[in-house]
């Protein structure tokens, strides 16, 4: 399961998802994306979920990146706990996702293999996604 080695604070806040991905939000490494379409967090469960579904389909014959790290940690109280008392244990560990930002990368052959590998991982995310091919430079 993903996670950081280390972090400066244990416990952090909650935040908020307002507007659309400055950063991250081109294809820099493969040939194809999975570009999100909507706010949320992802789990490190489903980044983990969605990159053996992806290694499946790929294998021998392409490449794979994952450009998103789960580095935000959600806090729990445990089950039937009265109120207060503070803020509850980190409990897993997720990544921040905005519009526009690409979540995984592939290197293969055409967009219709790319459409095929990338239609097994969607399910496996909370959010909606869609497929994305790299902008060549001066198109």
């Amino acid at each position: 399961m993903l996670a950081p080695k280390k972090v400066k604070y244990r416990k952090q806040q909650r935040g908020r998802m307002t507007g659309v991905a400055t950063r991250g939000n081109e294809v820099s490494f493969g040939h194809y994306g999975l570009k999100a379409l909507e706010p949320g967090w992802i789990d490190s469960r489903q980044i983990e979920a969605v990159r053996v579904a992806i290694a499946r389909k790929v294998r021998k014959h392409g490449k794979m990146w994952i450009r998103i790290f789960p580095d935000k940690p959600v806090t729990k109280k445990p089950a039937e706990t009265r109120m207060g008392k503070g803020k509850g244990a980190p409990e897993f560990w997720v990544a921040v996702v905005k519009p526009g930002r690409i979540l995984f990368e592939i290197e293969v052959a055409d967009e219709q293999e790319a459409k095929e590998i990338f239609s097994a991982a969607v399910f496996k995310l909370p959010i909606k996604t869609k497929v994305v091919a790299r902008r060549e430079i001066g198109d």
